[in-house]
């Protein structure tokens, strides 16, 4: 199983945030994670009390994926609790927060 080499942490983060703002939406950095190889949240905001929390995985043939950490649209309480756990758990964790009225992520890779 080969799986294309990953890109800094960093580096991804930073051209998500110029995709997202090409876009006409708007996206920052709420929390800082290691920059060579922190695992990458996004908090995708609707502005309506609802987001989509999005989680890097591997499907099993080892490609990329986004994997909905809660199975879908969720309140805001219930993500930032589960937001919270996860920075406990690996504290090189970044977080995007993106706020687009349409709900887009503006990744490449499949949402699962």
């Amino acid at each position: 199983m080969h799986s294309a080499p990953r890109l800094k942490a960093g580096i991804f983060v930073r051209a998500l945030i110029r995709r997202v703002a090409v876009a006409g939406a708007a996206a920052f950095v709420a929390r800082k994670g290691a920059e060579e190889a922190g695992a990458v949240i996004l908090n995708v905001s609707r502005l309506d009390g609802t987001c989509l929390l999005l989680n890097q995985a591997r499907d099993g043939r080892g490609h990329l994926v986004w994997a909905q950490a809660l199975g879908g649209w969720s309140d805001e309480a219930r993500a930032r609790a589960w937001l919270d756990k996860q920075v406990k758990f690996d504290p090189d964790l970044w977080i995007v927060e993106i706020e687009d009225r349409e709900g887009r992520a503006f990744v490449d890779e499949p949402i699962v």
